[in-house]
């Protein structure tokens, strides 16, 4: 009764979520801050003064949030932890300034970055030639290339963790293909710089799309977006559920050239004409008018993540330099199930790969100050 393709699909296995007692949970990347306050009260304000609008479809196009997201990316950089904050406002770092503005027809929004970089897929790629992307990265790309029937060609990390640059070009300009890759990546940590990404966009095939996935990018990369201005063929992910503590909401967008927007709309617009609701819509446009709040929380996870690496490196473990909101790391004598099992006793969570290769690390989302001194406090008595 079952369709041929249903056993081609290896799907996506997200973090632990617990249900047998109350966890501290750093296993998710979820932001440990809540939304600014002004987030619940736009949601009941909009909710008591047109119920009505809960019984009637959304705005398909979601404009006044296209709109908003294009007016914090203008006064961000796409970065909120370098972002300039005065009173309640922030403007971008010097390094971080877009050299145009950045418009809603720039923009398309979806349900969550998952189903965006669903919609990326389809529209990009086909089953022709094989999608490049790193050997070990966001680990919903191959879930998609198993969904949509894409060959795909993952590239080794370097022996320090950083992307293969040039095998992955390598590959690209053989098979005439796109690539793919999260910037910061997960779960390394690791980031290119602006100029490392504009240089690889330059060598890879030109009538290929390009696509960054920013998703980390708020807690200390640096934005692709500036690179809009020279580059037709980049695209950008990005995601309000880590920097804009919205995981439980879902929203994701991109970012790219108006003519590539109309695109992916073509695509949404088979599928499913309303992805973003209602309440979603309001609630996200509500959060960009509060950059600065994110954007102090962004700088409060960071130098949480740095304190919390200078501690575990002085207690002898091997941790990779991280522009995220976790760390990935490991400890030799300890396997990284050992680790996990040890710190899910004590009542927190963490995220534990057995993939082949990264076994013996585990991946630590950067919670309170006062969660990770808990943590601390578990990870010295192993």
């Amino acid at each position: 009764m079952l369709a041929k393709r249903l056993e081609k699909l290896h799907p996506y296995v997200p973090g632990e979520q617990p249900k047998d007692r109350d966890y501290i949970k750093l296993n998710a990347n979820e932001n440990p801050y809540p939304p600014h306050p002004a987030v619940a009260e736009a949601i009941k304000g909009a909710v008591d003064r047109r119920t009505e609008k809960l019984g009637l479809y959304p705005d398909p196009d979601a404009n006044v949030l296209r709109t908003s997201i294009a007016d914090m990316l203008n006064s961000t950089g796409g970065v909120f932890c370098t972002s300039k904050i005065s009173g309640e406002k922030c403007e971008p770092s010097e390094k971080d300034k877009i050299p145009f503005t950045v418009t809603p027809d720039m923009i398309f929004c979806g349900n969550g970055s998952d189903e965006v970089l669903s919609f990326v897929f389809y529209t990009f790629f086909d089953g022709d030639r094989p999608l490049v992307m790193p050997e070990f990265t966001y680990s919903f790309y191959p879930v998609y290339c198993g969904y949509y029937g894409i060959p795909m060609d993952a590239i080794p990390l370097k022996s320090d963790w950083t992307l293969d640059k040039e095998k992955m070009l390598s590959s690209a300009n053989k098979n005439n293909s796109s690539i793919i890759f999260a910037n910061p990546n997960a779960p390394t940590g690791l980031s290119l710089t602006r100029d490392e990404v504009a240089e690889m966009i330059r060598k890879a095939p030109r009538d290929r799309i390009f696509v960054v996935d920013e998703a980390y990018c708020d807690f200390g990369g640096e934005s692709c977006i500036p690179l809009l201005k020279d580059f037709d063929n980049l695209v950008i992910v990005r995601t309000f559920s880590k920097s804009l503590s919205f995981a439980g909401m879902r929203l994701g967008y991109v970012v790219s050239s108006p003519d590539l927007i109309k695109a992916i709309f073509t695509v949404k617009n088979s599928f499913n004409h309303f992805p973003v609701d209602f309440i979603t819509q309001t609630a996200g446009a509500a959060s960009c008018k509060e950059a600065w709040y994110y954007a102090e929380n962004a700088k409060k996870i960071a130098d949480e993540r740095d304190s919390f690496t200078e501690f575990l490196r002085q207690r002898g473990w091997f941790v990779i330099d991280s522009r995220t909101n976790f760390v990935f790391t490991k400890k030799d004598g300890l396997s990284g199930d050992a680790i996990y099992q040890a710190v899910k006793k004590s009542g927190i969570l963490i995220r534990h790969f057995a993939t082949p290769g990264i076994e013996d690390f585990v991946r630590i989302t950067i919670g309170t100050h006062e969660q990770m001194e808990q943590l601390k406090k578990t990870l010295e008595s192993l």
